[in-house]
Parts: structure tokens; sequence; C-alpha cells
């Protein structure tokens, strides 16, 4: 017999009118906030696909402001994202792109922080409020979002998975996913480690004082 998650049966919590054009897009707003350490200052959105031709009717592009606020799902301050943003003077634009992207539902969003710091973020929503985001600063990854993670970039050299696992066990981090991402042998990668509980600053530091083949550790 087939079984059934809570989450299958009810979905979410969200401010409507869409679990995948709202909800999901303001957990992808969401997420590339977290990725790019929060602190926005500007932030570009292009939306493609179903997310472009029906995102303004579904208040896709409120969401994705919303996310990048901080703001969650089902914050009833969604609709007026926009306005908050304003006033917080996070500089937000946005363009809608005729370009066809391998999902319907894709976003772009590139965020600078108030230190100048540059972050490129490219995700979908791809159904019931769950996302999958496929690119961080040029590289190819696979995130859910739907457990704490762990983003390591680093240079592709023996010994480097090996050492942050370890000391993820050392920490009784116990690892529920992992996906290591490269451009090629010898050059820059990504391990993306999905945790059973939140990684601490402490032990992310830890990881990045290992070696200097480690170059950025970010939680999310």
């Amino acid at each position: 017999m087939q079984t059934y998650d809570l989450f299958d049966i009810i979905g979410p919590r969200i401010v409507g009118p869409s679990s995948s054009h709202t909800a999901g897009a303001a957990r992808l707003g969401r997420m590339a906030n977290k990725i790019a350490g929060g602190n926005v200052k500007h932030a570009h959105i292009t939306l493609y696909g179903s997310f472009a031709t029906t995102g303004r009717g579904h208040g896709t592009d409120k969401a994705i402001v919303a996310g990048i606020l901080g703001m969650e799902p089902d914050d009833e301050r969604l609709r007026y994202s926009m306005l908050l943003a304003k006033e917080a003077d996070v500089d937000i634009t946005l363009d809608f792109s005729d370009d066809i992207p391998d999902h319907p539902n894709t976003a772009e969003i590139s965020i600078e922080s108030d230190r100048g710091k540059l972050t490129h973020v490219r995700g979908a929503s791809i159904g019931g409020g769950s996302i999958l985001i496929t690119e961080i600063n040029g590289m190819d990854v696979e995130l859910s979002g739907d457990y704490p993670a762990l983003i390591v970039r680093h240079r592709d050299m023996p010994g480097v998975i090996n050492t942050v696992t370890m000391i993820l066990a050392n920490e009784h981090i116990n690892v529920a996913f992992m996906r290591v991402f490269r451009h090629a042998r010898r050059q820059d990668a990504c391990m993306v480690i999905e945790t059973d509980s939140p990684v601490s600053p402490r032990v992310c530091q830890l990881i990045l004082d290992w070696s200097e083949d480690v170059t950025e550790v970010l939680a999310v």
C-alpha cells in the first residue's frame, strides 16, 4: 500500500495564490538571501518561462522579493514586499525573459550585499512549494532547501572531501545527502552537503581554516 507524507496531502502553509508561482518563488528568494549571506543592497531578478508569462498575476515577482528580504512563504507581508524593499533601501530590478529555460518556473537572482559581495543564484520552483537550486556563481549544483545545508567551494584536490566529512563527523553532524560538482579536474569544485542538523559558524570556520584549497564555506 502506498503511503503519503502529510505535506503531500495538505501542502505547505503559504500566502496564495499558487504553491509553485508564489510559495516556491518566495523560497527561491529566501535561499538566494541565505547563499548571499544576507545584508542585501541590490537584487536583480530575471524570470523565465511560466514565471515570466504569468508571474505578475501570481505575484511571483513580489514573492521572490519577499524571500530576498528574508520572509517565509506564509508571511502576510509578502504582498507588500516591493514597498518593504524600498523602505529598507534595497534596490530591486526585474527582467522578464523570452528565453526558454530547462524548467518553466525558473528564476535567476543576482544579489549585491552592502559590502559589495556579488552572488548569482539560479533555481526553479518544481511544484508544491518545493524548489531546486541549480547554479551558484556559475557552478552547477543541486540543492533542494529541504535540509540544512553546507556549501563548500574548493579546489579539486585529493583529501578535501575526506577532511570536510571528517570534521563534520567529529562535530557529530550527520550527512543526509552529499553531491560534488566541478568544472574540471584540479579546478574549481563545490560540495553541497545536506545535513540532519544546522552547521554552526564555528564548524564552518574550522573547515575554512583547514586548507587554502577551501575558498568559501556557507551554511544555509
